[in-house]
């Protein structure tokens, strides 16, 4: 049997509610990001209230390398000795710590024309991006790449948020899963903050393929599940 569970992260360690996504049939379970840092016993807890085992666990796709979106892949790699890490060939360098974290860079760069106020907050979000633990990548992925897991999977590539985001469509459940190629709020569709896009443009040009796409429902790791009016509201962007 092939299941798409979404999971809501939230409370101690979560600033921000979350919704990762597995994907399970009879050989694979396969999770599409994994939180923040210390986020995998609320993993355990969102999977096995939904009848979900994460023991089972055999791969992770992680769509960008936002800390919020892999801060707990190397917790699980520990966990979960045999799991592969998936990602896009242009995520790999910075999900392993090989180059520093584009995220970072901005902040970096930002920070010294930030107000004196705020500069002790910004510092801290720094040292959370330079503290967090890197991962190798064991499957490189680029658009279009299909791979049967879950009733059958694809790998679109969505560049903007980050040079390497990538979303996923699962074709079975016609359900895609955003990354952070667009959010929902109050069951609207709309881009990710602008301040954490590295390139809206580029941003707008990816969520113009989600239109080639038969979805019924869409999965937005900031926002939940969206069901209504999706074609309408990307022709809307």
């Amino acid at each position: 049997m092939n299941l798409v569970t979404v999971l809501t992260l939230q409370g101690a360690g979560v600033p921000k509610e979350v919704h990762p996504v597995i994907v399970s049939d009879d050989k694979e379970l396969v999770l599409i990001d994994c939180g923040y840092p210390g986020s995998l016993p609320l993993l355990k807890q969102a999977a096995a209230e939904q009848g979900v085992e994460l023991d089972r666990l055999t791969k992770i796709i992680i769509t960008h390398h936002d800390y919020d979106h892999m801060g707990s892949l190397a917790a699980c790699k520990k966990a979960y000795p045999g799991v592969q890490v998936v990602a896009a060939r242009e995520e790999a360098p910075y999900i392993a710590g090989e180059k520093k974290s584009l995220r970072l860079q901005q902040a970096e760069a930002l920070h010294a024309g930030l107000p004196e106020e705020q500069k002790a907050t910004a510092r801290e979000f720094q040292d959370r991006l330079a503290a967090l633990e890197p991962a190798t990548v064991d499957i490189l992925v680029q658009d279009r790449d299909c791979f049967p897991w879950g009733g059958g999977l694809e790998i679109i590539a969505t560049p903007g948020h980050m040079p390497g985001h990538i979303s996923v469509y699962l074709k079975e459940s016609k359900t895609l899963v955003t990354g952070d190629a667009l959010v929902a709020e109050a069951g609207r569709l709309l881009f990710a903050n602008p301040q954490y896009t590295l390139d809206m443009e580029l941003a707008w040009q990816s969520s113009r393929k989600f239109l080639n796409y038969d979805i019924a429902r869409m999965v937005c790791y900031h926002g939940g599940i969206v069901t209504e009016n999706i074609r309408a509201a990307l022709l809307a962007m």
